[in-house]
């Protein structure tokens, strides 16, 4: 029972912060959109430590994604993206390069470019889906990759080197 309770607290905790996180970059016009800088992002590295994090990621981006723009179509779009990216990043966790888990990184980085380049293109006027959906899927990737590497990466070593934190999270 204790183990449970511990799981379900650790995912509520991560799902509050994501939350939390991606309202933050809404203030600033960047949580939604082609171009997104979503500081909860950084978060998404968390599956490597924790696998209570896929489930509170999953629930923090689902409950992020209401105040979306397109929120009913995003609320499913974007969660089974992140769903899709925190499996992907839990599978990858033990590949590394020079002790970097960049596998796991790129999982959230794809994902999201595949399924929110694709939803945003589908909303995109007109008769140009491939030409939406490649800058979309770029712009999407983009800005992924730079919260991942620099907040993500960040975040990473500082779990990495923490014993504590590290241990908490597991």
């Amino acid at each position: 029972m204790k183990k449970k309770t511990e799981y379900l607290t650790k995912a509520a905790v991560i799902a509050a912060a994501y939350v939390a996180l991606t309202y933050v970059s809404a203030v600033f016009g960047l949580a939604y959109g082609e171009v997104q800088f979503r500081i909860s992002e950084a978060l998404t590295i968390l599956p490597v430590f924790c696998p209570a994090a896929i489930p509170g990621l999953t629930l923090g981006c689902l409950l992020s994604n209401i105040s979306s723009t397109i929120n009913p179509v995003d609320m499913v779009v974007g969660t089974a993206a992140t769903l899709l990216a925190c499996l992907g990043t839990r599978a990858a966790r033990k590949i590394k390069i020079k002790g970097y888990p960049l596998l796991s990184f790129l999982c959230p980085i794809l994902a999201n470019a595949l399924f929110v380049g694709a939803e945003i293109a589908v909303f995109t006027e007109g008769d140009v889906f491939l030409h939406a959906f490649g800058f979309a899927a770029l712009s999407v990737a983009a800005g992924e990759a730079a919260v991942l590497f620099i907040l993500g990466t960040a975040l990473y070593y500082v779990i990495e080197k923490n014993g504590k934190l590290k241990n908490f999270l597991r």
